[in-house]
Order: C-alpha cells, then structure tokens, then sequence
C-alpha cells in the first residue's frame, strides 16, 4: 500500500469526536486507506482547534506530513473539514485532488544558568510573571529595543495563531502563509510612570525578538501548556525554516472563512 494511503487519526474523547470519528475510519477503509499509528503520512485530528493543536505537537510538528483537521468542535477554526464534507474530501484525498498550505513554526529558546530549552508552537506564547503579579519585560528586535513593557503580560503569536487567543486580546489577523511574529500586549500600563505600546506589533518571522524579564520569574504557556522558570536570562524567538504543511479544499479562501467563522 502507498505511504500516501497511510493515515494517522487523532480523536478528541468525547461524544460528538467519537459519532463523527467512526463515520471517518469508515469511510477511509471503505477508500483502501489504511489508519496506522505509525509510518504515515497524512494525519488527521478529529474534535475542535484544540485536538488540531494536540495532533502538530504529538506528531512532533512533523514536516513531512500532510495536516488536516474534521471540526467536531465548536469554532473549528483550525479544523478545515465539516461533517457533510467528509466523503468529498476523503474522495479528493485518494484521487491526489487537494492543495496545501505552508505554515511557518515558531521556535522559542529559554535560557537559565542551569538550562537552555528549546521549544516549537503553533499559536502562541504567552510570558507572564509567575504569581501573575505585574510583569516587567524588556522586549529587543534584532538587539534594538523595542520597549521596557509592563502589563499583565505579553502574547507573541504566529500568523496561524494570529486568529487565536491573539484576537482576543485585540491583535491583528494575519493570513498564515505569510510567516510573521505577532506582538500583542495583555493589559499593558499606562500612567504616569510607564508608557506601553497598547497595539500588537506585526514583523518579518526571521526577526529574533528577545525578551529579557524583570524579575526573572515567569510563567510561559506554549500554546496551552504552562511551564515554570526561575533566573530567566534570556527569551529568544523566531520563525526559522521549520514548517508544516496543511491540506487546504480546492476551494479554500482565508477571506471566506473569517466571515464565516467571526462574522456570520
């Protein structure tokens, strides 16, 4: 059988997941695709945004895999493919007729005395003081500063989670191929004392933003995940040349799907 035919499922435990979960494994076999856990090169999430997001990061942000999500959620706004278009899109998928779209991944590196992590995500990173006390920030791009920020925290999103959590913090919607870091600040202050940009900063992927903490005690959550640091030295992010690859709908359009998504 070809590697093409190979498919990974990754299903959300729930109710409505598991209804629609069975029609797609039916329908696959029905198609002579073969579900693996293994050695495959499509890889399906079946719930809301949230499995889309458990999927990239269980399969290791794999570029080499064709991504595509069936939305049992609720927004689905990672998840391209609706209920009544699961066999069109299963016959499209077996006859090659698709496209895909290149996501850029952002990479971020934590560096302590003791420890210098490397981490891939999606959507976002948030950095906040760990006691969720105000947070105090230095924020360079390319070795300039940008601002000494002070707020609730700052939100740094790709262009794919740019429609995420970003939003709702007043960022700006990017369309996600075109590989941008987004700078988005939480609550910022301003008084008297301290002046905070209060609109999200939009750039090149490529740039290196370096974040420096003040006190250097932070929360940073990964695209859901929350993660505890002390003596932060440095914070280092950007879109290299990782990417994974999306299948899109021949007739996919970013623009269609926002007014769909958030507006109707």
């Amino acid at each position: 059988m070809s590697k093409n035919k190979r498919v990974k499922l990754i299903i959300n435990n729930n109710e409505k997941s598991l209804r629609i979960a069975e029609k797609v494994k039916s329908t696959l076999l029905a198609k002579n695709f073969e579900i693996v856990e293994e050695d495959y090169s499509v890889a399906i999430s079946i719930g809301g945004d949230g499995a889309f997001l458990r999927m990239v990061k269980e399969t290791n942000f794999n570029s080499d895999v064709l991504y595509v999500g069936v939305n049992a959620g609720t927004l689905g706004f990672a998840q391209d493919i609706e209920e009544q278009e699961i066999l069109s899109f299963i016959e499209s998928l077996e006859k090659g007729d698709y496209t895909y779209e290149e996501i850029g991944i952002a990479e971020a590196t934590i560096n302590t005395p003791e420890l210098k992590d490397h981490l891939y995500y999606l959507n976002e990173l948030i950095i906040r003081d760990s006691e969720l006390n105000t947070t105090k920030l230095d924020v360079y791009v390319d070795g300039v500063l940008l601002e000494e920020y002070v707020g609730d925290g700052l939100l740094v999103s790709t262009s794919f989670g740019s429609t995420a959590y970003n939003l709702s913090f007043g960022g700006s919607i990017v369309y996600n191929t075109f590989h941008t870091l987004q700078l988005t600040p939480i609550a910022p202050l301003n008084n008297r004392s301290y002046r905070n940009l209060i609109n999200s900063v939009v750039m090149p992927g490529k740039k290196n933003i370096e974040i420096k903490p003040k006190p250097d005690k932070m929360m940073i959550t990964i695209d859901g995940d929350n993660y505890y640091y002390d003596n932060i030295e440095n914070l280092v992010i950007s879109i290299r040349d990782k990417k994974i690859k999306l299948i899109r709908k021949k007739d996919y359009n970013f623009i269609t799907k926002i007014n769909d998504k958030f507006l109707k």
